[in-house]
């Protein structure tokens, strides 16, 4: 499909030339489906100045309309005007990139018309942080920039946090705190490692439970500071690996376990507006619980995941 441009930015002129929503069409410019005068323009707010032949594929831009579609349900912990609290899903991505090639949470945030912040950018409305797409757990979203503002600030200071649960492949000899520093690592660029001319990272980890046979543990993760794949090189550089983290070392060909087993439990910060005191909890997904279940006393899990005990054993280390 062609047609003659008229003077105003790409993605606003072909918005209105093809229809869709603003998020599908900064993917499809972006991926480069776009040309202007035979050139591909990946440039979302590229200037028209009218009259250029503006080209793309009407066929390519139905299917990955397609390929996009919210097509899923996401359970809201806590929301009022100005935040929510969600429970992200395993192998829900958290914002879109040019490798991503589905729905993701802001996807499923513009589908429902929730107010969000802008700081962040176009792809990452309402997004003050983030976890891997295969961690599941508490999120905060900001509606708004102040609250935005306010969170990240937090983060910073790190009067916010999370408290994670992990189910590891071997016990910790003991609860420990691990302060090595994290850098990208050179030979992979997927992963992270230990490297002392990285960022300084500093984790706690907590034992919790041993499974039956007592070759698995259920631990707990507190973080001080937020670099990329944190818990997993820190638990790496122990010698023990997430189930299911295939990335940084865990092997068993019998596992039939699809994902990295950890879940952000608890979320802590004040409110930017209200000033009150959150701790929200998002419960576990059924995958977690079902290696729960299969591998450790389930008269036990209870107690050791109660909120009360969590807090507890966090101060006992930290």
């Amino acid at each position: 499909m062609e047609f003659r441009a008229k003077k105003g930015r790409l993605d606003t002129v072909l918005q209105e030339q093809i229809g869709g929503s603003r998020n599908q069409i900064e993917r499809f410019i972006k991926q480069g489906n776009v040309k202007v005068d035979d050139k591909v323009v990946k440039k979302c707010g590229y200037k028209l100045r009218g009259e250029e032949r503006v080209s793309y594929d009407i066929k390519e831009f139905e299917s990955k309309d397609e390929e996009y579609r919210v097509d899923f349900d996401i359970d809201i912990l806590y929301e009022d005007d100005d935040l929510l609290v969600i429970n992200k899903p395993p192998f829900l991505t958290v914002h879109p990139a040019p490798s991503v090639k589905e729905a993701t949470l802001v996807d499923w945030l513009k589908s429902k018309n929730i107010s969000l912040s802008t700081i962040s950018g176009e792809e990452r409305h309402g997004i003050v942080h983030r976890i891997d797409k295969q961690t599941s757990g508490a999120l905060v979203i900001a509606k708004n920039n102040k609250v935005h503002l306010g969170l990240s600030k937090q983060l910073e200071d790190k009067s916010m946090g999370r408290y994670y649960l992990a189910i590891i492949d071997m016990p910790l000899k003991e609860s420990v705190v691990v302060e090595k520093s994290i850098a990208r690592n050179k030979k992979n660029r997927l992963k992270m490692g230990v490297d002392e001319r990285g960022r300084k990272a500093k984790s706690a980890f907590v034992k919790l439970l041993l499974s039956k046979d007592e070759k698995n543990e259920l631990i707990l993760a507190k973080l001080y500071t937020g670099r990329t794949h944190q818990i997993r090189v820190h638990l790496k550089a122990l010698s023990r690996h997430i189930l299911g983290d295939d990335l940084y070392g865990f092997k068993s060909k019998k596992d039939k376990i699809k994902r990295v087993m950890l879940h952000a439990y608890m979320i802590y910060f004040t409110h930017p507006v209200s000033g009150e005191k959150m701790l929200i909890k998002a419960p576990l997904f059924e995958d977690f619980v079902q290696v729960l279940n299969e591998r450790f006393d389930k008269e036990k899990i209870d107690e050791k995941i109660d909120t009360k005990y969590i807090l507890g054993a966090v101060d006992t280390i930290c």
